[in-house]
């Protein structure tokens, strides 16, 4: 058997668990549980660290780590119900290729009811900008005689590498890119850098360009997100924007990379009050829209890059979400066609009915907490959501009324840190299987521990 599946590589981390269990108040239910995968560790209940892990802690999760790593495995949940005498049965749950792994917690994430689906922010595609035009600083003639006297003899790109480059994005490149590459060393260390002209050019843009092979279109999957966090956003596009709220554009031809990391791009669908081939960084930190950085490659070539001009969220009213019903007295105070994404949080009142949403045609996203819902197969009329997040008690509603939406591509379960992951598992796989998706999938292991 895989060591993954040997009771053996868990038996040092379980006996380091059920240590620290006596010596913390015990979960209420008696079980340990926890998450390991590559983006770290966590367990529940969670307790208050008292330090750093112990050298001893440390080397029990490498252990689990590697047996993961051995089997191609992302992450594993285990819930271990630990007897008094040290009998223990540890229950090891793979999400499969249908759930996200959930975020510092040892439930599943997003259910993924589609195959490929993405979230509506990430399908967005640019509105149309017909009378954009290049900025007046745009200047392909003053821009080569800049390059070449920053780096003298320096090799560019030939048209036929130009044309390739063209094939493989699917775009043409606009003229001021062309002609960076054209006349200089761009991105290129090693062959054809005459005197660190590539260095030197990078200094002179305060950025790290990249050569001809590397450039890329940022279209929406480059910027990742999980399911739940993507279906909250938001595109938003106000009328005196530079920079269009997108989440990836097919016209964002990225070109460098700033000292941060973060793509910078040349912009070719700019927003309503940009310029065809403006220059705008891509933050890593935001997953919506971009920042202003030069009105043209010229302008940033010969004046460097500004200090960035990105509308700041908050900035402006986001019409199209109301994710916070604190501090309201009726529902209807959001009911906008607008409206896309609605959650029940900070709600204080008695609980809600759903009739004043009812036939908004762009509500996509509702999250509900517990006990938030008057009656939860109201939700079965809100024809076009995309994502649902209920409580268990709510789910079970709606599964034994056979009223899940078949509208749905995305949903998730709301529970409290501590509760036994093992319920919840089943709750998921009976969403899953509406759908014909790949359950979760559990395999107990059994073992001894010895008394404390």
């Amino acid at each position: 058997m895989p060591a993954m599946h040997d009771f053996a590589t868990w038996e040092p981390l379980l006996r380091i668990l059920r240590a620290d269990d006596v010596r913390t108040p015990a979960a209420p239910d008696g079980h340990l549980a926890g998450r390991i995968g590559r983006r770290g560790w966590v367990r529940a209940p969670r307790r208050p660290r008292r330090g750093r892990a112990s050298r001893a802690e440390l080397d029990a999760v490498e252990r689990v780590l590697r047996a993961l790593a051995d089997a191609e495995a992302r992450d594993v949940c285990f819930k271990a119900e630990v007897s008094p005498t040290g009998a223990t049965a540890l229950h090891l749950i793979d999400p499969g290729p249908a759930v996200e792994p959930g975020f510092a917690t040892v439930h599943p994430g997003a259910l993924l009811l589609v195959e490929g689906a993405l979230a509506e922010p990430w399908r967005r595609l640019p509105d149309p900008t017909p009378g954009a035009a290049p900025s007046p600083s745009a200047d392909p003639a003053l821009l080569e005689r800049t390059l070449r006297a920053q780096v003298p003899g320096a090799r560019g790109a030939t048209e036929a590498e130009i044309a390739a480059a063209e094939e493989r994005l699917g775009v043409t490149l606009p003229d001021e890119l062309k002609v960076l590459h054209r006349v200089t060393a761009a991105g290129r260390r090693g062959r054809g850098d005459v005197d660190g002209a590539a260095e030197h050019l990078d200094g002179a843009v305060d950025c790290e360009l990249l050569p001809l092979e590397r450039l890329y279109v940022a279209r929406a999957p480059t910027r990742p997100c999980d399911w739940r966090s993507a279906a909250m956003q938001v595109v938003d596009t106000p009328p005196g924007a530079a920079v269009q709220g997108l989440v990836g554009s097919p016209g964002w031809i990225v070109f460098a990379v700033g000292g941060g990391g973060d793509p910078i791009a040349v912009d070719l669908t700019p927003g309503p009050r940009g310029a065809l081939g403006q220059i705008v960084l891509i933050d890593h930190e935001q997953v919506i829209g971009g920042e202003l950085l030069a009105d043209s490659l010229t302008d940033l070539v010969v004046n460097g890059r500004g200090e960035g001009r990105r509308d700041r969220p908050g900035d402006r009213p986001r019409p199209g979400a109301r994710t916070d019903l604190a501090g309201l007295t009726d529902l209807r105070a959001v009911v906008d066609p607008r409206l896309e994404v609605l959650s029940t949080g900070g709600w204080q009142g008695a609980p809600l009915s759903l009739v004043p949403v009812m036939g908004l045609p762009r509500l996509r996203t509702l999250t509900a907490s517990p006990g938030t819902l008057a009656d939860p197969l109201e939700i079965a009329r809100l024809t076009a959501l995309e994502f649902l997040e209920l409580g268990p008690q709510d789910w079970r509603v709606l599964l034994d009324a056979g009223a899940v939406p078949r509208s749905l591509e995305a949903a998730s379960i709301e529970v409290h840190r501590d509760q036994d992951p093992l319920p919840v598992v089943d709750l998921a796989n009976e969403i899953l299987a509406l759908r014909d998706r790949p359950p979760i999938t559990r395999t107990v292991l059994h073992g001894d521990l010895g008394p404390l």
